[in-house]
């Protein structure tokens, strides 16, 4: 088979990498292969009754297939240059902004319309957090949620799939770069040559990542692995935040070893989920637009940056094995009261049901102390009692935090001003990757 372009990943940045192409050269032929299942059959079997863990699927709906791990994940667009990705490094900080609106035009022309944009300027909460040695970061989210994002998600596609060729579950397995340009791209049921080749595979794509980078001899540079934990706790206590900011990025430095941690994916009204990367279960958070189907409960991830230097290089195996040692102990997800952790005690279902937080999800109760490394837990708590400051009845007994929360980063590849590698038509795009 031959294409002009191939977009491999079919997650935000392979659908608008398409959508572009469809708009400013129709008569290229193009083919997007993706892992994971077409929208409308991406669905978690876990229900909360029947199916109450991980099941470890061939592919895992909430991270992988049309519309990429953010599918499901409560339909925020970010646009900002603070947070996200390093963009602006190739293109300038004012083309980036420009690239967002952009985008969000065309969500909203695609189903967002009436959707809800927040922002953070102006906010009297910047001055509150500065007050308290924390760091609330500029940027404007639209909202779509779970619900809406998908509506969004399928109407790209119905104007995708006459343009271009889809091959779901369909996992590339090498690349190769063709001399004089090109690439020729290879799956479990064939080969397939194109002039330009786009990598577009997100996180859940990281370790893949590596070995192509290995394979074709891309220069590097060791990046970072994010660890943590989400947390749970009743919608009120976030409520003066959410109502104004919904989404608010706030950056802690712990006093004791001047580690950044940092609040992300915040779910007002939200539930915790589970999600599976390359066999890992970890744990993420969803809400929803539709009234109906809102709860009680807010969650964000509580997230230590950790980077490391040479000769040390598998930050993303490191993060892994955190994540292994949960699942090894909980049989996935392990989830712990506050109250307990503070007195070094495993949480059990007797304290939890008689807190004031009712789980969203069905994780095991546990230690999670036995879990991360000390440094990590450590520079939690601090940030747990900083927020407390900003936000109080988040240090409660009774707020709930769910581990292990991790986020994979590629290897940051060597790239031009295009987004190109070394390889002449060979592009590496989207989050994750730069």
């Amino acid at each position: 088979m031959k294409y002009d372009v191939i977009i491999i990943g079919a997650g935000p940045g392979g659908i608008f990498s398409a959508y572009e192409l469809m708009k400013t050269c129709p008569d290229k032929k193009v083919a997007v292969f993706e892992a994971g299942h077409p929208l409308e059959k991406r669905k978690c079997p876990i229900d909360g009754k029947h199916v109450k863990a991980c099941i470890n699927c061939p592919t895992c709906a909430i991270m992988n297939g049309f519309g990429g791990a953010g599918a499901f994940s409560d339909g925020k667009y970010n646009i900002t240059n603070d947070f996200g990705g390093t963009l602006y490094e190739y293109i300038g900080k004012e083309k980036a902004l420009e690239l967002m609106h952009y985008v969000d035009e065309i969500n909203l022309s695609h189903g967002g319309e009436g959707t809800r944009m927040y922002s953070t300027a102006g906010s009297e909460f910047k001055k509150l957090c500065m007050q308290n040695k924390l760091t609330l970061l500029e940027a404007s989210v639209r909202h779509l949620g779970t619900d809406i994002n998908y509506v969004v998600l399928k109407n790209l596609y119905d104007e995708l799939k006459d343009y271009a060729e889809f091959f779901f579950d369909t996992s590339v397995v090498r690349i190769e770069a063709v001399d004089g340009g090109g690439c020729r791209v290879f799956t479990e049921n064939g080969s397939a040559e194109c002039e330009d080749c786009i990598i577009s595979v997100g996180r859940s794509g990281s370790k893949w990542m590596e070995q192509v980078c290995a394979d074709l001899g891309l220069p590097t540079k060791s990046n970072r692995v994010d660890i943590g934990v989400r947390v749970e706790l009743p919608a009120v206590i976030f409520s003066h935040l959410t109502d104004q900011l919904y989404e608010s990025k706030i950056v802690y430095r712990t006093a004791k070893f001047e580690d950044s941690v940092r609040t992300f994916c915040m779910n007002p009204n939200g539930i915790v989920v589970n999600e599976n990367t390359n066999g890992i279960v970890t744990v993420n958070g969803h809400s929803f637009e539709d009234p109906a189907r809102k709860t009680n409960n807010t969650n964000f991830a509580l997230l230590v940056a950790k980077h490391f230097s040479e000769p040390f290089k598998d930050s993303n195996g490191y993060g892994e094995s955190i994540a292994r040692l949960s699942n090894m102990l909980g049989g996935g997800v392990i989830v712990q009261r506050f109250g307990d952790l503070e007195r070094g005690r495993r949480s059990n279902w007797k304290r939890i049901e008689k807190g004031t937080v009712s789980p969203t999800l069905a994780a095991t109760p546990g230690d999670l102390s036995l879990v991360l490394p000390k440094r990590i837990l450590d520079g939690i708590i601090e940030m747990i009692y900083a927020l407390d400051k900003i936000a109080p009845g988040t240090a409660n007994d009774d707020t709930l935090l769910y581990g292990v929360e991790v986020k994979f980063y590629n290897m940051e590849v060597q790239l031009d001003e295009n987004l190109q590698t070394a390889y002449k038509g060979l592009y590496v795009i989207g989050t994750a990757a730069v």
